[in-house]
This record gives C-alpha cells, sequence and structure tokens, in this order.
C-alpha cells in the first residue's frame, strides 16, 4: 500500500551538507506514491544541483521568487496552494530562525508564509547550534504555531562534532511523513465519530513535568536534561479535553499552557510536597518530571573551591513522588512515565507493580530523535489490561493520545 498515494508534497531543501540526502529523500517519497516538488534555496544549491533533483522528482525545481516565467502564474502562490505539506529537509538554523518570523526574503520562506497547508521542518546544524537559546526559541515558536517537528538526530556531524543537530535519515523522515498523514486521516474520523471533545470537563489533573534541581552549594547543583515539554504538552492537551489543570514544573525555559495552575518548584523534596497536597483532591495525577533520585546529604553553605584531582559527594535519596501519591488514602488515577536506555518493559513493569500505579508510560531516551531536548516523542503505555504502542510523533500528538488512553483507562476502573 502506498501511503503517500496521491499526496502533493513541496520539499524545500535549505543550505546544509545534509542536502546531499535529498534525491534519495524524493525518490523514497516517491515510492510511497507521493508527488514531489523540489524548491531551493541558494545556499542548496552548492550542495547539490537542480537538475539532479529534477531528474529524480520528474518535475522541474523552483529556486527564486523573481522568476518572471513563473511570476506569469505567480508561482509562489500556486505552490502555497498546491501543497498537502511542505517539509523542509534539511532546514538550516537560519532558515528555521526566518519561518519562525515570519519573513518571506526568499521563495521557499514566501512560500511558507503565503501556504494553509501544514508544514514540516528536519533541522540540520551543528550540535551547538540547535542547543543555542535562540534556536531553542525559534522552535518552541513553531512548534506552537503546530509547525511539525521531525528530528533532530544524534550522532557525529560533519564538522566532528558529537551530539543532537544531525538530520534525521531518509527513512526516519519517510516514516514520519507516512505517519503525519496516517495521523490526520485517523484525527479527521475521530472528529467526525466523536464531536464532543470536552472528555474531561469536571476532572483535576494534577501535572508534573520538567527537571528537579538538587543544590551543591549556592553556584552548583545535580540537574537532567529533560526540558518538560512533554509534560507541558500533557497539560495542554488535557485542557483542551476540559479539565482543570495543575501543572507543577521544575526549571524549563518554555511557557506553561494558557488556563493551567502553574506551580514552579526547583527541588525534588519541594515538588514531593506540592504533588501530595494537590493530589489529594485530584482526578489524575501524571507524574511526567524527571525527577532526581538522590540529593546532597549537607548543601555547602559557601562556594566550594576548586582544590582536590576528585571529588566525593554524598548522596541520599530523594521521596518518590508518584509512589506516594500512590499511597495516598483516596488516590487519583496514577500515571508514572518511566525514561529508559535499555530493557524499557522489564523496568516499567517492575515500576507499574512495585509502586501500585495505573498506567505507566514508557520511553526509550537513548533513540535517537525522541525524548529529552526533542520535539518527537513515542510511549509504550502498559496498564492491567494490557499495553498500547503510541508510535513517534510530535509530543503533542503524543499527549492527545496519552490523554485519551488515560481517560479511557479511568472510566473503565471507576465503573
Amino acid at each position: 500500500m502506498q501511503i503517500l498515494q496521491n499526496k502533493k508534497i513541496v520539499l524545500g531543501i535549505t543550505g546544509g551538507i545534509a542536502a546531499y540526502k535529498t534525491p534519495e529523500l524524493v525518490r523514497r517519497l516517491k515510492d510511497q506514491g507521493a508527488d514531489v516538488r523540489v524548491v531551493m534555496t541558494e545556499g542548496a544549491k552548492a550542495f547539490i544541483t537542480p537538475l539532479t533533483l529534477q531528474a529524480v522528482s520528474a518535475n522541474s525545481v523552483s529556486d527564486s521568487l523573481l522568476d518572471t516565467q513563473a511570476e506569469l502564474a505567480m508561482g509562489h502562490i500556486e505552490l502555497a496552494k498546491w501543497a498537502d505539506l511542505i517539509l523542509i529537509a534539511p532546514a538550516t538554523a537560519d532558515t528555521i530562525a526566518r519561518i519562525s518570523h515570519g519573513m518571506a526574503n526568499d521563495l521557499l520562506t514566501t512560500i511558507c508564509l503565503a501556504t494553509t497547508a501544514p508544514i514540516a521542518i528536519a533541522p540540520a546544524m551543528n550540535q551547538q547550534m540547535w542547543h543555542a537559546q535562540v534556536t531553542q526559541e525559534n522552535i518552541t515558536r513553531l512548534s506552537n504555531r503546530q509547525v511539525n517537528i521531525f528530528g533532530p538526530g544524534s550522532g557525529a556531524q560533519a564538522c566532528g562534532d558529537i551530539g543532537l543537530g544531525r538530520m534525521l535519515d531518509v527513512s526516519e523522515l519517510v516514516e514520519l511523513t507516512c505517519q503525519f498523514f496516517s495521523e490526520n486521516i485517523t484525527r479527521h474520523t475521530q472528529k467526525e465519530q466523536q464531536p464532543d471533545q470536552q472528555i474531561l470537563i469536571g476532572q483535576h489533573w494534577v501535572i508534573t513535568a520538567g527537571p528537579t534541581r538538587e543544590a551543591i552549594d549556592p553556584v552548583r547543583y545535580i540537574s537532567n536534561h529533560s526540558s518538560g515539554k512533554m509534560g507541558y504538552a500533557i497539560a495542554e492537551a488535557a485542557l483542551q479535553a476540559g479539565a482543570k489543570v495543575t501543572l507543577i514544573s521544575g526549571p524549563v525555559t518554555i511557557s506553561p499552557p494558557k488556563n493551567c495552575d502553574l506551580i514552579q518548584v526547583d527541588s525534588a523534596q519541594n515538588m514531593h510536597k506540592k504533588a501530595l497536597n494537590y493530589s489529594k483532591n485530584a482526578t489524575v495525577f501524571v507524574a511526567c518530571a524527571a525527577v532526581a533520585d538522590y540529593r546532597m546529604a549537607n548543601i555547602a553553605e559557601q562556594k566550594i573551591k576548586k582544590s582536590a584531582d576528585t571529588m566525593q559527594l554524598n548522596l541520599i535519596k530523594n521521596p518518590d513522588i508518584v509512589a506516594d501519591v500512590a499511597a495516598l488514602t483516596n488516590k487519583p488515577f496514577t500515571v508514572g512515565f518511566a525514561a529508559e536506555t535499555q530493557d524499557i518493559e522489564h523496568y516499567a513493569l517492575g515500576k507499574l507493580q512495585r509502586k501500585n500505579l495505573d498506567m505507566i508510560a514508557a520511553n526509550n531516551v537513548a533513540a535517537p530523535g525522541q525524548g529529552f531536548n526533542s520535539e518527537n516523542n513515542a510511549l509504550t503505555v502498559f496498564y492491567a489490561d494490557g499495553k498500547y504502542e503510541i508510535p513517534l510523533a510530535s509530543k503533542q500528538n503524543v499527549a492527545q493520545q496519552l490523554v485519551s488512553l488515560i481517560q479511557q483507562t479511568y472510566l473503565k476502573q471507576v465503573n
């Protein structure tokens, strides 16, 4: 079955080294039945020729906003209206910045501004550029506008660095594109079958998100790579479904959803106190935060000076937030998260039973293109009746599916 049969895709190619992969990307999209038209920036032509892309796409390649022949038919408007999806791969930091700020100074950015079609970008840049605050702000801005973020992946880069920033492999981009269209069809069908989406009216959801910080001294702390994006996406999805939401958040750089009750904390002990307090009257508790397992036995009152070549920290275990919520007399429906790097199912099922949870969502944070600091995620959800796979998708989409699954399982439990 050709999942992309009759789908019209504008492939935007920008000036990154990963542009050399795009002829293969065009071929694989066409193998799935798509009609592909290529738009190139000037920078892209330094890495791959228009003639090559014309040959593999069987369509002329567009590369100029001021093409007099194309403008006879208002070429950029025609492409903007023609597309079912605009996929930009590779998407450089510069292109991401210009699209996020609504610029239209070349053909590709003009099409993005003029289209009503969905847009997906596959970031490709140096790992430091990807982690730069301004890049993350631009990504957040695009994500809030419902732009799909495919990747980036992690690994060795052309510059010699290792880390996040690589464009996803062609097979992954094709899979995500197919998944995007499949989910849209499913979402449209569900909307027709279930016109009332306010399924959580009258419920109170308490959600933890982000990392915790455990102070070592007044300057340093122990933390982790959690961005808070998954927890914030769950909060947004629950709000959209009609729930009252209390979001207990560790330190993050993203804005909370409108209309949620935001409780900001730093340490695991503080999050523990707030979670127990607010969960006493909650319908559902979702422990999505990446809580530090240990904290300093004694926090130094002054900055610890660098002296010896090694330093030993005396750590003690933090309270188990989700287990203590699940142990409440009138506990809410309690959902845990298991961020693992190996033996995902084994560790997730162990936590589900040991902590008396109603459900646990497990993800492989070592897999490229998902988990910490990514715009995408994939979950395997375990509960009493079995398990449910949520495939790789944007965290917003994953959150919507998870919220729906929680509600269905919760209703079975109370009825």
